[in-house]
């Protein structure tokens, strides 16, 4: 039987390449972004790779219309199997101007957004005892990364939400893989500095699926990162100032 899957944040990046990645498994993919004109074409190339596609344009912040993409895609479908909570954005906080609008709206997006996409799907998995929700949080999680305070807070509130629900999920036999990568090659990071061990987004696609493959709770990559983290956690506030300015 064919994976059902629904990847939201799929116009482009990561969300992109993961539906080629199970297209090409065969799965059937359920792909949601704001931007259909770039969505019909993610759709159009996983048909290529030998997967359906079905485009839902929604924006995550909105929870009717998160929640009536994920009733329609279980409904056609008949269950779901795997849902991937890819949609975020990254930016400066913007906070010196006294205007806290961009940092409100990366954390709805990044926190809300992620809860939207999930949640709706959670009565069809405790239903049929099975299902995989996948969370994108980041290695930003782990520290304060300099003038994306509202980015890390963001990503640390995903990935402490997922350890929560994989206990409470658990006997529903529903597996719950947060997702931490560093930085990889997409349009979010496009133009950006101090981007140590960047991935292509080819191979953060990959990895991503081998790790959601065996089950893994917590998936930090790539491996140099998670090995970062503990020093990053305790540099002096001169030596972090580096990553991230302006």
């Amino acid at each position: 039987m064919s994976k059902r899957i629904f990847i939201s944040g799929a116009s482009s990046g990561i969300g992109e390449f993961l539906a080629y990645a199970y297209a090409s498994r065969g799965a059937i993919v359920g792909l949601s972004a704001r931007r259909k004109d770039k969505l019909e074409k993610v759709a159009a190339k996983c048909r290529e790779f030998g997967g359906e596609a079905t485009v839902y344009q929604v924006d995550t912040k909105n929870r009717q219309a998160s929640k009536d993409a994920a009733d329609d895609y279980t409904h056609k479908i008949g269950g779901i199997d795997l849902v991937i909570a890819n949609a975020g954005i990254g930016n400066h906080d913007d906070i010196i101007n006294g205007d806290a609008s961009v940092i409100d709206d990366i954390l709805e997006t990044n926190i809300i957004g992620v809860t939207n996409t999930l949640v709706p799907f959670i009565p069809t998995m405790k239903k049929q005892k099975h299902g995989i929700l996948v969370p994108i949080s980041s290695v930003a999680s782990f520290f304060a990364l300099p003038y994306h305070g509202g980015y890390s807070a963001s990503k640390i509130a995903i990935r402490v939400i997922a350890d929560s629900w994989r206990i409470t999920l658990h006997k529903y036999n529903i597996q719950i893989t947060t997702i931490c990568p560093g930085f990889i090659e997409t349009p979010m990071t496009a133009g950006q500095k101090n981007m140590p061990f960047l991935l292509p987004v080819e191979t953060a696609a990959e990895k991503i699926v081998s790790a959601i493959d065996r089950g893994k709770k917590t998936f930090v990559f790539p491996w140099q990162m998670k090995m970062m983290i503990p020093l990053l956690r305790i540099l002096p506030d001169g030596l972090m100032r580096m990553f991230g300015s302006h």
